[in-house]
């Protein structure tokens, strides 16, 4: 009963967490602020916990899961075509004046088809995704593949919020939509990442198709939906009561819909989406015309290829030619080189172009670029332009040299793979700044005042080379730097002398370990309890760690071997800093020093029994595997009971556990 009672309060706020992620990822228009929203969010998430249970159809499922190991194959309930194209209003024409015969003939015929009334769309620039749900659960995602068959990439596309988990309509139905990037999504992307993605375009396609979950949730996707391909018990009299359908639904319907009764609207609606385009959150290449009334789609039916009630109208791209004046080189924190192209001033759709983003030197010669070239470059409402490859010209060019030594300091470099890196992580100065910003960092050190423009003057003014030194500055360092005076000098002392005594987790962020984020940070934190534990950790522990995959363990591993690395976390513990940690008083009990999964439904709170657990010596992983020691398992117990049958793993049953812990677990 009391089980039941969770289930039910589970579905409470699961049922609210959705309605307010309408609100605010559909409809744009939040009902709560961001700190009520988090509450009933990690009320959802504690009792989930506690419980070792996740409904189906719970938002926490949205966060992404294991990396996957290739992608498996999908073959749609219906086709999911392609639409012809026309280049030109006189190819609209054409294809206007050929459905005006084919509805006469059949009309002739003994048929009563309307005349065609024109549903006109955008059409969206990203990756097709087609979703289909079961019982009102969304139970598979797709991409559009060959139009038959697609790929499954339900767990990244469980990352859009955009994208209903559970729908009204209970019938099994297919939808079709397009993946998109927003371009302010795109923005704030490139402003905190240390590689550029090119445009919104391929940000989108890259991340839906990423096997890791975990890059596409970090994009920030929208999608919006315009078909219902299939669905079981029910017709729809024209394309306007279905998108009525899919808002019902909760599915995000872009509104710049127009139903159009003459061939002179849709060309006048088609001209004014192309002045407007700019101005859009989404890229868009073109829009889409088709036929609203459905029985006239299903009549007039389908070529080999296309659907003859529909067609797309594609804008041209803005492409434009320039000269490229320079390539500089810049190096970021995590030490690569990347190119950045210097461009003659070019205006594409009211905006001046200087500069564009190369991606690394092979680009260069695969695009054929040189100094004093022309180049072909396009902007169709991406942030960063694209130079699509070289033009002729009749001047003189010049060879676009591969750096040898860094820009910054000198350092010779290396190539490792398409990229280009700087080995001297300890004295270069755009390493040194990015690398201090980030361990100054709020999420990290949290030392207030310590800003990128501050790391700026002591590395320049008072020859900061290590961050360990930023704790052995004194008052008379900082005074006679310009903008300090005693307040200021004396605030930031106090802050970097308060950031000795650190938070685990943060200290394992701060130390900028290649992509261990605050809460990769936060699972190493919980899992070796203390710093020392974490800079011995073998790889084969931490791919049993929260969500880290192979990549991170090596990271992981090569970072804390690195002599360059030892030295100076020696040198910041030296000067006392102390990351904190529970100091936890190992027993010597059944329990010790064994891999150990919890799976089911448990009287006690889950992370109660973990502690007791732990001080039991045992080390808590979230996964099954074959170095699992014990699986103890509760009631509803899922898929780590059934893998731990599988591999021939011990089972705990709480009865059991009671007498192991000596009394301590409450059964």
């Amino acid at each position: 009963m009391e089980n039941l009672n969770v289930i039910n309060k589970m579905r409470e706020l699961i049922k609210k967490v959705d309605d307010l992620n309408y609100h605010y990822y559909t409809l744009d228009d939040p009902k709560v602020s961001d700190s009520e929203y988090d509450k009933i969010y990690y009320e959802l998430k504690r009792l989930e916990d506690e419980n070792n249970l996740v409904l189906p159809n719970s938002p926490t499922t949205r966060v992404g899961g294991e990396v996957l190991s290739k992608f498996e194959k999908h073959t749609h309930i219906a086709p999911l075509y392609s639409l012809d194209k026309a280049q030109s209003f006189e190819g609209l024409k054409v294809w206007h004046e050929r459905n005006l015969k084919q509805i006469e003939a059949l009309n002739a015929s003994g048929e009563n088809l309307p005349s065609p009334q024109y549903v006109i769309e955008l059409k969206f620039d990203g990756l097709t995704i087609n979703l289909t749900y079961e019982n009102g659960e969304l139970k598979m995602a797709a991409t559009r593949g060959n139009g038959l068959i697609g790929e499954e990439i339900l767990p990244q596309v469980k990352t859009i919020y955009s994208i209903p988990l559970e729908v009204e309509y209970k019938g099994t139905m297919e939808i079709q939509g397009e993946g998109l990037m927003p371009l302010k999504a795109l923005e704030r992307y490139n402003e905190t990442h240390e590689e550029p993605l090119k445009n919104a375009r391929n940000a989108a396609a890259g991340a839906l198709r990423n096997l890791d979950p975990a890059v596409t949730r970090e994009r920030h996707l929208t999608a919006f939906f315009y078909n219902v391909s299939y669905i079981e018990g029910r017709e729809f009299k024209d394309d306007v009561e279905m998108k009525n359908f899919l808002r019902q639904n909760k599915f995000r319907v872009n509104s710049e819909n127009k139903l159009c009764s003459t061939l002179e609207e849709v060309y006048e609606e088609i001209d004014k989406i192309g002045n407007t385009r700019n101005s859009l959150e989404v890229l868009i290449d073109g829009v889409t015309i088709k036929i609203n009334d459905m029985k006239t789609r299903r009549l007039l039916g389908f070529t080999n290829k296309f659907p003859r009630w529909a067609i797309a109208y594609k804008f041209e791209a803005e492409e434009v030619s320039t000269r490229l004046l320079e390539v500089i080189w810049n190096v970021g924190r995590t030490s690569k080189v990347t190119p950045t192209a210097i461009l003659e001033p070019v205006d594409i759709g009211g905006v001046t172009i200087q500069r564009a983003t190369l991606n690394n030197y092979d680009d260069i010669v695969r695009k054929k670029l040189r100094i004093n070239g022309n180049v072909l470059l396009r902007r169709s409402n991406d942030v960063i332009p694209e130079i699509l490859g070289a033009l002729p010209t009749d001047e003189e060019t010049y060879e676009i040299e591969k750096p040898i030594h860094c820009p910054s300091c000198g350092t010779e470099l290396f190539q490792d793979g398409v990229h280009i890196f700087c080995p001297n992580t300890l004295s270069c100065v755009p390493q040194l700044v990015s690398r201090l910003t980030h361990f100054a960092s709020r999420d990290a050190m949290n030392i207030e005042g310590l800003s990128e423009k501050t790391v700026e003057k002591l590395l320049n003014e008072l020859d900061i080379r290590e961050i360990s030194q930023i704790y052995e500055l004194k008052y008379e360092d900082l005074i006679n730097l310009e903008g300090f005076k005693e307040k200021k000098s004396k605030n930031l002392l106090n802050a970097i002398e308060n950031s000795k005594t650190i938070k685990l987790p943060n200290f394992i962020y701060a130390l900028g370990i290649g992509n261990v984020g605050i809460k990769t940070a936060y699972d190493l934190a919980k899992h070796y309890g203390n710093f020392e534990s974490l800079r011995e950790a073998k790889y084969e522990e931490l791919v049993e760690v929260g969500d880290i995959g192979p990549i991170t363990a090596e990271e992981i591993v090569e970072f804390f071997h690195d002599e360059h690395i030892k030295k100076p976390i020696d040198k910041l513990l030296s000067l006392g800093v102390k990351p904190e940690y529970e100091v936890l008083n190992i027993e010597n009990s059944f329990f010790n020093d064994k891999k150990v999964v919890l799976t089911g439904a448990l009287s006690m709170p889950r992370k109660d029994l973990e502690e007791i657990l732990i001080k039991k010596g045992a080390k808590i992983t979230s996964s099954v595997s074959k170095n699992t020691d014990y699986v103890i398992a509760g009631e509803a117990a899922g898929s780590k009971y059934n893998k731990a049958v599988e591999l021939n793993i011990d089972i705990i049953r709480e009865d059991e556990l009671k007498d192991l812990l000596g009394g301590e677990y409450e059964a």
